[in-house]
């Protein structure tokens, strides 16, 4: 079992179909070509609905600008992740400015998936795939060991032991969260 990491500043960003924002993709896991589970940061930079993903679920939060409306509601930096049906392809209104932003994708027909803030511990039992997103870095402790994870990266394990995890980020109080993926 290791940890792997990926930092959203060392991906190029890839411009999305519609013009409206572009994608660093951090993963597709298992495989690119048919992942089960999707996590990348997005930078918006106009107004337009999102596309749509039939059989997805979703999780968008905003990581840094004014916020965007979505969904019936203002969602700004440091809020709680919305959860929504890839299908649904909300449109998506800047409050003022372009916003940079967290997107989790889920196939609902490929086992169970938890996202959850990374404030408290998580024991990873009965999961088969565990990942940390954090926007402003800190310190992964996984049992015995310690992992370093910088700003705007994403560390995930296969067949994560289960033993406690917990998120240091130093008093930063940035936003991070667990995802947690499991056959069923």
């Amino acid at each position: 079992m290791s940890w792997m990491r990926i930092c959203a500043d060392d991906v190029n960003p890839v411009p999305w179909r519609n013009g409206g924002g572009q994608t660093r993709e951090l993963l597709a896991w298992p495989h690119v070509a048919d992942w089960k589970v999707r996590v990348s940061v997005a930078d918006i930079d106009r107004n337009g609905a999102f596309s749509a993903f039939p059989g997805v679920d979703r999780w968008f939060g905003v990581l840094s600008g004014a916020g965007v409306d979505l969904l019936g509601a203002q969602r700004r930096p440091g809020d709680a992740l919305v959860q929504f049906a890839g299908e649904d392809a909300p449109h998506c209104q800047m409050i003022q400015g372009p916003t940079r932003d967290f997107n989790v994708m889920h196939r609902r027909s490929a086992g169970r998936f938890r996202v959850q803030p990374a404030e408290r511990p998580v024991i990873p039992h009965e999961v088969d795939w565990l990942g940390l997103f954090t926007d402003r870095g800190g310190l992964l402790i996984h049992g015995a060991r310690a992992v370093p994870v910088a700003p705007h990266t994403l560390a995930w394990c296969e067949a994560p032991a289960a033993q406690s995890c917990v998120f240091d980020d130093g008093d930063l109080h940035g936003p991070a969260w667990w995802l947690l993926w499991s056959a069923e």
